[in-house]
C-alpha cells in the first residue's frame, strides 16, 4: 500500500490548498462586501444642486408603427439659471436611444410623429424668437422650418391624412389702456371692469388662445383658418391645458376641442367646460356636451374607427376635484355611456387599443398611480399594474403598453408593461447620477384615525437610516387640498431631499385626498379645520411614538392648503411642534376669498362668500388668523409676488402677526415667482433657507 502514500499526500495537499483557497476567497469576499458597504455609506445624498442636474423626461409619443418612442429630456444649467429641452428616440426592439437634437441656444418641444412616420414635427424658435413648426427625419437629420406664423404658435397636431395641420395661436382681441387713450402712449395702467383680470400667475394679456388649421403639402402651411374667429374664449383652457384638449377625428374632417365659452364673472364662478366639434367642410361648430354635463369635460380621444369619442368628465359644476369619469359617446346616435359608473376612482389619460375594443387609462389607487384596462364592449375595468409608483401616461404598442413612470426614489423614466403587468425599464436618463447617491426609502403604513378609519401614511426614512438613533421628524401637509400624497418625484417638495437632511418624513393621505374613493376625497370641502387636521395629528403623534423619532423635535411644513394647515396648526397645536414652515398658505380666509380669482374653488371649498348668512364656519371657526394669539413657535413663511391663487398678502399678514408678537419668524419673498418656485437658482436658495430654518430649531 506504500505506493498509495504519495497519492494520498498529494490529495491531502490539494484538499488543504483548496481549503486555504476557500478561506482566502471567503476573506476576500468579506473584505469586498465591507468595502462596498463602506463605499455605500460614503455615497452622497440628494441635494438641491443635484436635483437640478437630473434630466426630466417629458412628452412621450409612440410612433405610428409602434416601434419607436419619441420623448424629450429637459436639463438645467444652474449657473445660467436656465434649462433646455432636447428630443430623443427610443427603438423598442433594440432599446437603443438616439439623440435627435443638440441645439445649445434653444429648446425643441411639443414633438409629434407625422402620421406616416417619415417625419417628426416639433416646436422651436425662428430667427425672430417666435415658436414655429419644424420637421426633421426620424434620425434627426434635415431640420426644416414648416410654418412662418406671426408671433408664433403654442402647439400643433397633424391631421391623420396629412393634408392639414391644426395649431394653437394667441389672438389679440382686447384694447390696452394706451390703445383706448392713444394720446397717452407712456401711461402705464390697466382699465378693469369685470373679473378674471388675472389668473394663477399672469395678468390677462388682452389675447385669447384659438385653434387654427392650415393646408399642409409636406413642405409648408397655407390657407390658415381660425375656427374660433371672433370668440373671446381660450382653447385649450388656461392656464394648464395643452394639446391633449384638441384632436382630429380619424377621417381628418372634424376637430374636437375643449373650451369654456364664458367670460368675466361667469367664467370665475364655473368649471363647466365643453367638448366642441368643428366640421372642416361645413365650418359649423357643435357642442357635444351641452345637456347633462355641468362640470369639467376635457381631453377628447377618438376610437380608431372614428365611431366613438371618449373624454374625461366631472359631474358637479364648480367642483374642480370631483370624480373624473370616463364618458364614451356613440357619434352616430350621440348616446353617451358613463363607463366608470361603478368605479370609485378617477380616470385620466385614455388610450384606445388598435381594434377599439379596449381602452387604457391611469387611475390613482391608495396614493399610487396605476394603469387600468377598460373592456369597452362589456364595460369591465381591470387593474394591470401594481406597486409603489406613479404611472403618468400610457400608450398602446401591440401586445404591450408604454408609459412614463416615477416614484419617490425614481425621477420619470419610460417603461414597457405587458398585459399581465410585468414591467421593464427602457430609459435610464438619470442612472449615472443616482448611482452615486444613497437614496431614502419610503414605507407604507396604515394608521387608525380618530374616527376609526384607516389612513395611509408614507414614512420616508433618511439614507443610511439607523433604527438605534433618534431623528427629528417632519409632518408634511399636502396642498390641493384634493391632491394625493402619491409616489411623485417632485422637484420642489422632494421627499428625498427632506430625508437626505436627516429627517423622518411623515406624509399622511389625510381626509380630502383622491385615490381612496369619493367619500374620502369629498369630506374636506367646507371642513378645512375639521377631520383632516385631526388626521394630521393622528399621523404625527403615532409615528412620534417610535423609538427612532425624537418627539421633542417635530416640525410641520406645507404649501398652499398645506401652508394653510401649518398656520392653523400653529394656532391650535403649538405644543406639538418646535418649528413651522408655511409656503403660500391661506391665513385670513375672508381676505383670501376677497382677493383670489377662481371663485368656483372658494365657493366650493370654503362654503361660499363670507358675507352670506348664515356665515360659513370656514370664516368663523377655521380661519388661522382667529388663533394667531396662540402663536409662540418659530415659523418661516414663503411666498411669491406673482401668486394670484393665494395672494402674497396672506403671507405678509401672517409674518407681520408673528413679528408683532415677538414670535421667532422669517419671511422669504420671491418677486418673480408665483405659487411655485420654478427658477433654478431661486429653488436652490429656497432649499438652503428651508433646511437652514429646520436645522436651527430641530437639530441638537
Amino acid at each position: 500500500m506504500k505506493h498509495w502514500i504519495p497519492v494520498i499526500l498529494a490529495a491531502l495537499f490539494i484538499s488543504m490548498s483548496a481549503c486555504d483557497q476557500d478561506k482566502k476567497e471567503k476573506a476576500d469576499d468579506q473584505e469586498k462586501a465591507k468595502a462596498e458597504s463602506e463605499s455605500e455609506m460614503q455615497k452622497d445624498v440628494m441635494s438641491a444642486e443635484l436635483l437640478w442636474k437630473l434630466g426630466r423626461v417629458n412628452n412621450v409619443q409612440l410612433s405610428p408603427d409602434g416601434g419607436h418612442v419619441l420623448y424629450g429630456v429637459t436639463r438645467y444649467k444652474l449657473e445660467e439659471n436656465s434649462g433646455q429641452n432636447d428630443l430623443f428616440k427610443l427603438n423598442l426592439e433594440t432599446e437603443d436611444v438616439t439623440r435627435l437634437t443638440t441645439t445649445e441656444e434653444a429648446s425643441e418641444s411639443g414633438a409629434r410623429w407625422r402620421p406616416d412616420g417619415n417625419k417628426i414635427g416639433f416646436l422651436a424658435p425662428d430667427e425672430n424668437d417666435d415658436m414655429q413648426l419644424w420637421e426633421m427625419n426620424p434620425d434627426g437629420s434635415d431640420k426644416r422650418k414648416i410654418s412662418d406664423i406671426k408671433n408664433g404658435i403654442k402647439g400643433f397636431e397633424y391631421a391623420p391624412d396629412q393634408t392639414k395641420v391644426l395649431y394653437v395661436k394667441e389672438v389679440k382681441m382686447d384694447k390696452t389702456a394706451n390703445e383706448v387713450h392713444e394720446d397717452l402712449p407712456k401711461a402705464n395702467a390697466r382699465i378693469i371692469d369685470n373679473l378674471m383680470y388675472r389668473h394663477w400667475d399672469e395678468w390677462h394679456d388682452y389675447r385669447y388662445s384659438h385653434v387654427f388649421f392650415a393646408d399642409y403639402d409636406g413642405k409648408i402651411l397655407r390657407n390658415h383658418k381660425d375656427i374660433m374667429k371672433g370668440e373671446k374664449y381660450d382653447s385649450p383652457l388656461n392656464p394648464w391645458g395643452g394639446m391633449e384638449q384638441i384632436t382630429w377625428n380619424p377621417n381628418s374632417d372634424k376637430i374636437a376641442y375643449v373650451c369654456k365659452k364664458m367670460s368675466k364673472k361667469e367664467y370665475t364662478l364655473s368649471t363647466n367646460s365643453e367638448i366642441y366639434l368643428y366640421d372642416v367642410k361645413t365650418e359649423e361648430t357643435k357642442n357635444l356636451t351641452k345637456d347633462g354635463f355641468e362640470g369639467y369635460d376635457r381631453n377628447p380621444v377618438y376610437s380608431p374607427d372614428g365611431n366613438y369619442l371618449a373624454w374625461e368628465s366631472m359631474e358637479e359644476d364648480g367642483f374642480e376635484s370631483d370624480k373624473n369619469r370616463i364618458m364614451v359617446m356613440n357619434l352616430e346616435t350621440e348616446d353617451v355611456t358613463n363607463m366608470s359608473k361603478d368605479f370609485d376612482y378617477n380616470a385620466q389619460g385614455f388610450s384606445w387599443s388598435k381594434d377599439g375594443k379596449k381602452m387604457y387609462f391611469i387611475s390613482g389607487v391608495h396614493a399610487t398611480q396605476q394603469i387600468f384596462e377598460l373592456d369597452v364592449e362589456n364595460n369591465v375595468i381591470n387593474q394591470i399594474t401594481e406597486g409603489k409608483h406613479n404611472y403618468l401616461n400610457v400608450n398602446t404598442a401591440g401586445d404591450r403598453l408604454i408609459g412614463a413612470k416615477q416614484s419617490m426614489a425614481l425621477p420619470t423614466e419610460i417603461f414597457a408593461v405587458d398585459m399581465e403587468g410585468k414591467e421593464k425599464q427602457l430609459t435610464h436618463v438619470n442612472d449615472e447620477k443616482l448611482d452615486k447617491i444613497t437614496l431614502a426609502h419610503s414605507e407604507e403604513r396604515w394608521i387608525e384615525t380618530s374616527d376609526g378609519k384607516e389612513m395611509l401614511v408614507w414614512v420616508i426614512y433618511p439614507p443610511n437610516f439607523d433604527k438605534d438613533k433618534e431623528y427629528p421628524a417632519l409632518l408634511y401637509a399636502q396642498g390641493g387640498p384634493q391632491s394625493a400624497v402619491s409616489q411623485f418625484f417632485s422637484y420642489r417638495w422632494n421627499f428625498q431631499m427632506m430625508a437626505a437632511n436627516d429627517y423622518i418624513v411623515v406624509a399622511p393621505n389625510r381626509r380630502g385626498l383622491p385615490s381612496f374613493g369619493e367619500d374620502w376625497n369629498d369630506q374636506i370641502s367646507g371642513d378645512y379645520g375639521g377631520q383632516n387636521i385631526k388626521d394630521y395629528m393622528t399621523a404625527i403623534n403615532t409615528v412620534a411614538k417610535e423609538d427612532y423619532v425624537d418627539e421633542d423635535r417635530l416640525g410641520a411644513v406645507g404649501a398652499s392648503y398645506g401652508g394653510y394647515s401649518v398656520f392653523y396648526l400653529a394656532g391650535k397645536h403649538p405644543e406639538t411642534f418646535e418649528c413651522f414652515i408655511s409656503h403660500c398658505g391661506m391665513f385670513n380666509l375672508e381676505s383670501q376669498y376677497g382677493a383670489t380669482e377662481e371663485y368656483w374653488f372658494v365657493n366650493k371649498d370654503l362654503g361660499g362668500p363670507y358675507w352670506q348668512e348664515p356665515k360659513p364656519k370656514s370664516y368663523t371657526e377655521f380661519s388661522p388668523h382667529l388663533y394667531v394669539d396662540n402663536w409662540d413657535t418659530p415659523i418661516m413663511i414663503i411666498t411669491g409676488a406673482n401668486d394670484f391663487r393665494i395672494p402674497y398678502t396672506e403671507s405678509l399678514q401672517a409674518f407681520n402677526a408673528a413679528q408683532l408678537q415677538d414670535v421667532p419668524s422669517k419671511l422669504l419673498f420671491f418677486p418673480e415667482e408665483s405659487h411655485f418656485v420654478l427658477q433654478p437658482q431661486n429653488s436652490v436658495l429656497w432649499h438652503r433657507e428651508f433646511y437652514g430654518w429646520l436645522d436651527k430649531y430641530l437639530k441638537k
